[in-house]
């Protein structure tokens, strides 16, 4: 039995760019009827292709606009690529976008059992990891308050605590830890390398070469969504530093 979990086959990702500065719906909307609006093509991602195994954990490196997110978001099924296809055999825990599964006028108790049903959890299950989730992320004396009054920190912790309850199959973490502090980064990646150690498999986004140093064993490097380098993490990081 094939060990590939994901799957990435000469995919692409191109998106339109407006030619012209528009102010507001109305100048759209007009220019719309009148065929008078101007794209030109942007390539986010071009030709990329690997496979991740169960248990790897990978890390993402590169400039911002390197397409690091888009490729995320592709493999989280979030976003469907232009070209080419991605196969993933598991369920995925995404943490791409800074709130997202969340409704900002809802508590943090609320947003608990919404979110959980977003990743396909039973209320009853997210009964029974309700104490878990507030205990790791910290926010008892604020569960009950809309999430729409928490910092991009306090929001970020109930994310990671509500993503990595349950063991997932393959946990996707984009740049969002970054607005956490240092107690509490360092507390999320004690956490995922429970989660790597347990055999789940992790694609992670960061800035923080330490940090893919620390917790992955291989590295792929973009660069204007092409595909740079994909090795051993050290390696990689290597020639990304000194490049």
């Amino acid at each position: 039995m094939s060990s590939t979990i994901i799957q990435v086959e000469n995919v692409s990702m191109m998106f339109n760019k407006s030619k012209e500065h528009i102010d507001n719906l109305k100048e759209y909307f007009i220019k719309l009827v009148k065929h008078q609006l101007y794209f030109e093509e942007f390539w986010a991602l071009k030709n990329i292709s690997f496979n991740v195994d169960k248990g790897e954990a990978i890390g993402i490196i590169g400039l911002n606009g390197s397409g690091k997110s888009t490729l995320l978001k592709i493999i989280a099924q979030v976003m469907k690529p232009t070209i080419g296809k991605v196969n993933v055999y598991g369920s995925i825990a995404p943490l791409i976008e800074l709130g997202a599964g969340f409704d900002m006028n809802l508590s943090a108790r609320e947003n608990i059992f919404l979110n959980g049903t977003v990743l396909g959890y039973s209320r009853k299950q997210m009964k029974s990891y309700f104490e878990n989730i507030l205990d790791f992320s910290e926010l008892w004396d604020f569960v009950d308050v809309p999430i729409k009054n928490f910092s991009s920190g306090m929001i970020a912790r109930l994310g990671f605590a509500i993503a990595t309850v349950s063991m997932p199959d393959i946990l996707i973490v984009d740049e969002i830890l970054s607005v956490g502090d240092y107690k509490f980064q360092e507390k999320c990646n004690k956490r995922m390398q429970q989660i790597i150690e347990n055999g789940a498999t992790i694609i992670l986004v960061s800035h923080s070469i330490e940090q893919i140093r620390e917790l992955c064993k291989r590295a792929i490097w973009l660069e204007k969504g092409c595909m740079v380098m994909d090795g051993l993490a050290d390696v990689v990081c290597d020639k990304y530093m000194n490049s």
